[in-house]
């Protein structure tokens, strides 16, 4: 998942300062540009299939992990009012799902550009959605992908505010009478 969201930070980045479809160059043309250059590289045909299959994978994996639900661990779904849990619930199901599969889509795309050694195949986030646009089902696959990242984002403020935290330390490290960062003031 780093590594999925590395990629969506760098993005966001690049778009923010070299501009994205408004301004500068659009970010599919710097995706390709960095393909190009990479596939030019001795062993880069590789690095470009490593790194498209690295995207497949972690995709198929966000997507499994919504579907099963296995984000629900991670999360202190013991604060949440039952109602919340499953708005929680579906946000990350649904949200998830969508996520896992634009970056399987990136991926697929960028593995195939190492395939068929061909830069242009390489797709950078926009021009993956617009592909979708582009599959018989049109238009409501587009939207359908843009209301799954729009719940994805929202599951992310929820798994901010009820994300469990790392324990750090033991009991026994700490102090006799001192409240630690997992616990609640007067619990036993």
């Amino acid at each position: 998942m780093a590594v999925f969201y590395a990629v969506i930070c760098v993005g966001v980045v690049q778009t923010a300062l070299v501009g994205g479809s408004s301004g500068g160059r659009p970010g599919d043309e710097t995706s390709k540009e960095y393909t190009a250059r990479v596939l030019d590289w001795p062993g880069g045909r590789v690095i470009v299939g490593v790194f498209g299959a690295v995207l497949i994978v972690v995709g198929v994996v966000i997507l499994v992990r919504s579907l099963m639900r296995r984000f629900e661990k991670d999360l202190r779904t013991d604060e949440m009012r039952p109602a919340t849990r499953r708005v929680v619930a579906v946000l990350g199901i649904v949200g998830g799902a969508a996520c896992g599969v634009v970056a399987a889509g990136a991926g697929l795309s960028v593995l195939l550009a190492a395939v068929r050694y061909d830069p242009d195949q390489a797709k950078g986030l926009d021009e993956t959605l617009r592909s979708f646009a582009a599959t018989p089902a049109g238009p409501a696959l587009l939207i359908a992908a843009a209301v799954g990242l729009l719940l994805f984002g929202l599951y992310s403020f929820c798994e901010a505010r009820w994300r469990k935290a790392a324990q750090h330390g033991t009991p026994a490290e700490q102090p006799t009478g001192a409240a630690g960062p997992g616990t609640r003031p007067g619990a036993p």
